[in-house]
């Protein structure tokens, strides 16, 4: 005989389970962050009928139908959207274009992708769009017939806008962008990369005012929704938690809304979320063999401690850009960085960590020194790619170590000196270990032998070194001192004995030190692409324009400087 069953007791709280679309939605993302994209399709089907109406949970449904590959009962749903929900969510007409390009029915592609580009003026997937029509061209060996494509207004600025954010030349892609947002006002793709620019350049009024003008006319922006993450860290705004917690949720249905959502989580340091969103685009197809995308999805394991996840997706990264140091790096150094995560700081940049900061060379010397102290990942970076980066990559290093202390970098510097690496960079290491103030001899390998430097000039190749050609070199250096860097004036110093070298024995007389000191100081200026004129590099050494103007025609006969600026690397550097 069975018991009766007992009933609750009189003080319990019961807490009633709201299974509403919310409720379902959550469980839906939940399982895809899990891949049971069975389990997602049920709970979202849920959805759909608690709030039939909502043409989100029916564009959810049909992008997991898509994952699972039933492209054509998610093209049925999405034309429902269009036919009978809302007409305006234009970008079903693009999915629909995904799904039909993925059953390789190209001709109902390419109709779907026109639907697209006629009907939504700056959608979304306006980049993406452009790519398809080059894909289906090709695959139908004709261009795609399309006649009014309003998405392509203003395509081309917004382009090359995009390009000027990626170099770093924030004004002039404010420029560009707010004519292109005066312009085209609901160009929503350029407020947001606007309001990037902004933020970048410091400007985060302005920044502010760009996102929420988006989210005002599409308040589930999630790019807009992402920047305003960003910018709520930078503010330390109370706001920033539950915008998080929001995006944590998210499950974007193209993979270029998915990658921006992870970068965003990732580098408010939600790793896990991030991992997971990193995970989802390696399923794609088409992001499959970015080498980039291995690396963020390395980082991310990095911090949720997966380390032989991590491993394994740098050595993915190594495979698929063999001529990258990032992949190279951060294998060599994983078994150090995992003793002390916490403090290693790996980027989720697909850069080495010194090519972040070299912009720090533009700032104050204490704040690099600072940096380089503190940060053992950067202070690794800088001497793996003093022995395995390019020759550009040197030259900035040497750069950094001239003002940079420490027995760490005078060893460093010293051991270059026997190195294989060329001549010019190891008089350059010579200069700057004079410069730091080292005075006794310096073994040095020049010219494949080793010979010992004991001047404080590299050496010239001179069979003279007169104590007059000495003074314009100090003459120089003393006034560039406190403008100019260790590179440029070391530069000045090659330039002078290059000069030298070339007219030797017929070296003319040098009666005013300061006007060949100005003239060599002028000419280095231009090297460097630095803003110097006759007049004031006269003023600067108490001598006349006309003086320094002769001097450097003298110089520039001879070394045809402007010939060698338009050269990646100055030929004078390695002869002599």
């Amino acid at each position: 005989m069975m018991e009766k069953q007992q009933a609750a007791p009189a003080n319990a709280k019961i807490i009633p389970l709201k299974m509403d679309a919310m409720f379902f939605f959550e469980r839906a993302v939940k399982s895809l962050n899990r891949y049971h994209y069975g389990k997602a399709l049920k709970y979202f089907r849920r959805a759909v009928e608690f709030e039939p109406d909502n043409p989100v949970n029916h564009c959810n449904m049909a992008g997991i139908l898509s994952e699972i590959g039933n492209y054509e009962e998610s093209n049925r749903i999405l034309e429902r959207i269009i036919d009978e929900i809302d007409p305006t969510m234009t970008e079903c007409y693009f999915y629909m274009a995904n799904n039909y390009a993925n059953m390789e029915n190209y001709i109902l592609a390419e109709k779907a992708l026109i639907n697209y580009l006629e009907r939504d003026p700056h959608g979304y997937f306006l980049e993406e769009a452009e790519e398809m029509m080059d894909f289906l061209s090709y695959e139908l060996n004709r261009p795609v017939p399309v006649i009014r494509v309003k998405s392509r207004e203003g395509l081309l600025e917004h382009d090359r806008a995009r390009f000027l954010l990626e170099k770093g030349h924030f004004s002039e892609a404010i420029r560009v962008l707010e004519h292109i947002v005066r312009k085209y006002p609901d160009f929503l793709a350029a407020r947001n990369n606007l309001a990037l620019a902004y933020y970048y350049k410091g400007r985060f009024a302005d920044c502010l005012r760009m996102i929420e003008d988006v989210l005002k006319e599409d308040p589930g922006n999630l790019h807009a929704l992402c920047n305003l993450a960003i910018y709520y860290q930078h503010v330390d705004s109370g706001e920033l938690p539950p915008l998080l917690e929001l995006l944590a949720k998210t499950y974007p249905y193209q993979p270029e809304h998915c990658f921006k959502l992870a970068m965003t989580l990732g580098l408010l340091g939600e790793h896990e979320a991030a991992y997971r969103n990193f995970r989802r685009l390696l399923m794609s197809r088409e992001w499959a063999e970015d080498p980039a995308l291995y690396h963020y999805t390395a980082v991310s394991a990095f911090y949720t401690g997966r380390w032989q996840d991590a491993r394994s997706l740098w050595q993915q990264a190594a495979k698929a850009d063999p001529d990258s140091p990032v992949p190279k790096f951060y294998l060599d150094e994983l078994d150090r960085l995992m003793t002390c995560p916490e403090k290693s700081l790996v980027s989720y940049h697909y850069l080495l960590p010194i090519e972040e900061k070299f912009s720090l060379l533009e700032t104050a010397e204490a704040e690099l020194i600072r940096q380089f102290a503190e940060n053992p990942l950067m202070r690794s970076a800088f001497f793996w790619a003093f022995r395995h980066g390019d020759h550009d990559t040197k030259v900035k290093i040497i750069r950094v170590f001239s003002v940079v202390p420490g027995a760490e970098v005078e060893e460093a510097l010293r051991a270059f000196l026997l190195s294989e690496e060329s001549d010019y960079l190891k008089k350059m290491v010579v200069f700057i270990l004079r410069s730091r103030g080292i005075a006794e001899p310096l073994r040095v390998r020049l010219g494949g032998k080793e010979e010992w430097v004991t001047t404080a000039a590299v050496p010239s190749g001179l069979p003279v070194w007169q104590r007059v050609w000495q003074m314009v070199i100090d003459a120089a250096l003393e006034r560039m001192a406190d403008h100019y860097d260790m590179i440029e004036q070391y530069d000045l110093q090659t330039l002078w004995i290059e000069y030298l070298a070339r007219v030797y024995p017929e070296v003319p007389r040098i009666r005013k030190i300061e006007g060949w000191a100005a003239a060599l100081e002028y000419l280095t200026a231009k090297m460097h692409l630095r803003k110097l004129t006759y007049r004031e590099a006269a003023e600067r050494y108490g001598v006349s324009v006309s003086t320094v103007a002769q001097k450097v025609k003298m110089v520039d006969q001879v070394l045809h400087v402007d010939e060698k600026i338009a050269m990646t690397f100055f030929p004078f550097r390695e002869s002599f």
